[in-house]
């Protein structure tokens, strides 16, 4: 798993709990005004504000995790990354399918904290045409990888404060391990609110991040499933718990790959929500 996003910022992830959740949130979307400070974009882009701070301690958090991670880290040739990446394409696809997206050759697609692309390679891959698939990435580098490798899809620049695209824009908007790099409430609820605003009645959100806290790494805040409410007010959500601890899975995977599976099956120890928020479409 990539780090890449905070709002086209970067990512990141770990840990565990229980069961299957499964919550209503609201339907009413005029509720996201009052979530947020009118002022936020601004606050984004005025020099010195605290908003301007956090998405530059986002970008240094990951100039230092590429200066200093070494490439085997997240390399699929290692057991348990390849473990965790299959099994998160296998749950993927099957939400996907349940939901009835398949299939996606008409989907309107973002991606926010696209990093190098490697959800949008995914989506094509399952269907979707690259000529409608976006993604936003804050990292320069990251960003030049994706636009190499999706030279036909819409591929921005920018941390989210103001995403740069029209209201209704998308059906579909994905969001992996994005929130969970980004420390500022108010930063998570301007992002909430935007990622909402492109997104179309009966769209959704694809949402992959984890719920518990990594003890090691400071740089990172889960999000949970009350938060994921406040964030989405107006969105009918539906989480469920995935994906085996990737320290777990790194040692468990290497020696039985079975083994990681029946782990993984009991959901005691997965760290992940992977839902859709979805937006209710107008009624006529």
């Amino acid at each position: 798993m990539s780090p890449a996003g905070a709002a086209g910022l970067s990512r990141s992830s770990s840990t565990a709990w229980w069961t299957a959740d499964r919550t209503m949130c609201s339907v009413r979307l005029a509720v996201f005004a009052p979530c947020i400070p009118p002022n936020y974009a601004s606050a984004v882009t005025d020099s010195g504000s605290p908003l301007d701070a956090e998405a530059e301690r986002i970008r240094r958090v990951f100039e230092e995790r590429a200066r200093t991670i070494p490439w085997q880290r997240y390399s699929v040739s290692d057991a348990g990354v390849l473990f965790m990446h299959l099994q998160r394409i296998r749950s993927v696809v099957r939400l996907l399918a349940r939901e009835g997206w398949f299939p996606l050759h008409e989907t309107r697609a973002l991606d926010v904290g696209c990093g190098t692309g490697g959800w949008l390679v995914d989506l094509e891959s399952w269907g979707a045409r690259q000529s409608n698939l976006a993604g936003i990435e804050i990292e320069p580098s990251r960003l030049a990888q994706a636009r190499t490798r999706l030279r036909d899809a819409d591929i921005r620049q920018g941390d989210g404060a103001t995403l740069p695209w029209a209201d209704e824009s998308f059906d579909l908007v994905v969001q992996s391990t994005v929130f969970t790099s980004i420390l500022d409430a108010e930063m998570r609820f301007g992002l909430a609110r935007e990622m909402a605003r492109v997104l179309r009645p009966g769209g959704a959100v694809l949402w992959y991040d984890f719920f518990r806290d990594n003890p090691r790494n400071a740089d990172v805040r889960a999000v949970h499933s009350d938060e994921i409410r406040r964030l989405f007010p107006g969105l009918v959500c539906e989480l469920r718990r995935v994906t085996l601890a990737p320290p777990i899975s790194r040692r468990v995977a290497r020696l039985s790959w079975t083994a990681a599976l029946w782990l993984e099956a009991t959901r005691l120890l997965n760290t992940h929500y992977l839902g859709v928020l979805r937006r209710v479409a107008h009624s006529d």
